[in-house]
This record gives C-alpha cells, sequence and structure tokens, in this order.
C-alpha cells in the first residue's frame, strides 16, 4: 500500500513555497489579520494553496485560522500570504494590543447606557 494511500496526495511545504522558508519582512504572526485587497485578482498566476488562501480571505482571517482550515502549517502559509500581500491581492493588520482595549469600567458604561435605551 503506498504511504499516501489513507492521507490522499501529499504535497510539501517545500514545494509550496518555492524551497523558501520565510516570508519577504511582512511580519506575520499567527493572530495577524488578512483580507484581500480587490476583487481583481489573476487567478490564472497564482499556485493552488495561493487562490485557496485568497478566496478565504474574502473577509477578515487570521493567519492561523487559514491554517487550519486548508491543514497547511503556518510557517508555509505565511511565506504564500507574504507573496500574496507584495502582489497586492491581500491586505494584513496586526491585532490591536491588549493595552489598547478599552478598559473594563468603559465597556460596563457602553453596555449600561444601551440598557437604558
Amino acid at each position: 500500500m503506498p504511504p499516501d494511500s489513507d492521507t490522499g496526495p501529499l504535497v510539501r511545504p517545500y514545494t509550496m513555497t518555492g524551497g523558501r522558508t520565510r516570508s519577504s519582512g511582512t511580519g506575520l504572526d499567527m493572530i495577524s489579520i488578512v483580507m484581500a485587497a480587490r476583487e481583481g485578482a489573476d487567478w490564472d498566476s497564482l499556485k493552488p494553496e495561493q487562490a485557496a488562501i485568497l478566496r478565504l480571505c474574502r473577509r477578515p482571517i487570521s493567519v492561523a485560522e487559514i491554517s487550519a482550515q486548508l491543514d497547511v502549517p503556518m510557517t508555509v502559509v505565511r511565506v504564500l500570504l507574504g507573496d500574496l500581500i507584495a502582489e497586492g491581492d491581500v491586505i494584513a493588520r496586526d491585532p490591536m494590543p491588549a493595552a489598547d482595549l478599552p478598559e473594563m469600567n468603559v465597556l460596563q458604561a457602553v453596555l449600561d447606557g444601551i440598557r437604558r435605551l
């Protein structure tokens, strides 16, 4: 029995990224949020994995979610996302730091105000 028969075909991460192990300076981490930047991507020039990522990026999504949904290692997703960002197909933003989140008393005041409406 071939080693791949139970799990389907195996595409090595090395093949997906062309041997690269790092993205081109995008600074993405697992909780970075990415989203498609435009509607008119050149779908014919994309690798199948990049096309799958771009389809997921139609709504804001984290790098970790993409990795989990595609069952592709996060390092590979980061490299492929770096290429999509460089081409202008995807935009990324860092998640809001915990220090910038509103304090609990502010959130409680907002909730109390909404309840009074």
